[in-house]
């Protein structure tokens, strides 16, 4: 257990030092501050946005220095069952992502369309300048805040169930849930979806042998998100996933196990190694 404490101890000493540095930061540049009636730190949505993916990008190195100080395991391990991430697999699985996240919101889009008769935007559009500069600090830091997510929701704590129950099934639903309590609870049909595409990345961790492919499309998932809300002037929307309507959840019962079924069978093609090599084993990439 003292892995767990640990590992917890650390993300919240990060969460922290991201704020107080954050204050300190915006004390000396006279940022504008939020309304004390909101959530939010900052008055600036995208400054908030990135205070947060920070935070959360943190949980990297804090589950990391845990297995390396606690863990009976390899570090490396918490990647994939070769000891590190498969970049080249990593990439092919951002495409199949792209492809199938792309359709996935054009579908979830022309529904709401058809349903609702027009959208309406709540936000005020940005400039040209302004959309710039969201884009560039969201797509430099949503990544790393994906990849967190998997690195603790998909590796360590499925490990660390598996660990002592000598399975990853029970770790994987102990993890779903988590993962979906994680974003609050909004909707029942929010909590739903988080709860079924967890259990969906969770088998396709393991069939895969890692977390390069649930990394590509939780990346491209909050990628899209991000840049419609950027596009859209709605980065001050604190809705998250957990909000989500039931279209969302009927698309996503599609869309999520066709991704897993694909890449497994792309894996297997490419013969993508999904169980510990000895030392003598050839290493697939």
């Amino acid at each position: 257990m003292g892995e767990f404490f640990l590992a917890l101890a650390l993300m919240v000493a990060g969460m922290i030092f991201v704020f107080i540095g954050s204050v300190v930061i915006g004390m000396l540049l006279g940022v504008e501050w939020a309304p004390d009636d909101s959530d939010a730190l900052f008055a600036d949505p995208l400054l908030d946005n990135a205070v947060l993916l920070v935070v959360l990008a943190l949980w990297i190195p804090a589950v990391l220095v845990a297995v390396r100080v606690c863990g009976r395991r390899p570090v490396g391990t918490l990647a994939s069952v070769i000891g590190r991430l498969r970049w080249g697999w990593l990439g092919r699985c951002f495409g199949l992502a792209a492809v199938v996240l792309v359709l996935q919101n054009l579908v979830l889009i022309v529904w709401s369309l058809v349903q609702d008769g027009s959208e309406t935007v709540s936000g005020k559009t940005p400039g040209w300048s302004e959309l710039l500069l969201s884009l560039l600090v969201l797509w430099a830091l949503v990544p790393f805040q994906a990849a967190a997510e998997e690195f603790v929701f998909r590796g360590w704590l499925v490990q660390l169930f598996g660990g002592f129950l000598r399975s990853p099934w029970p770790g994987v639903a102990v993890a779903s849930l988590l993962f979906a309590f994680a974003h609050g609870y909004g909707q029942l049909s929010g909590f739903l979806l988080l709860c079924y595409s967890a259990a969906w990345w969770g088998w396709l961790t393991i069939r895969t042998g890692g977390l390069e492919a649930v990394i590509a499309v939780h990346t491209v998932n909050n990628l899209i998100a991000f840049t419609l809300s950027a596009v859209f002037g709605e980065l001050a929307d604190e809705s998250t996933a957990a909000d989500a309507p039931w279209e969302a959840l009927v698309t996503e019962m599609v869309f999520a196990p066709a991704f897993c079924l694909i890449a497994a069978r792309l894996a297997d093609r490419r013969g993508i190694t999904t169980r510990r090599l000895s030392l003598t084993e050839p290493v697939s990439s």
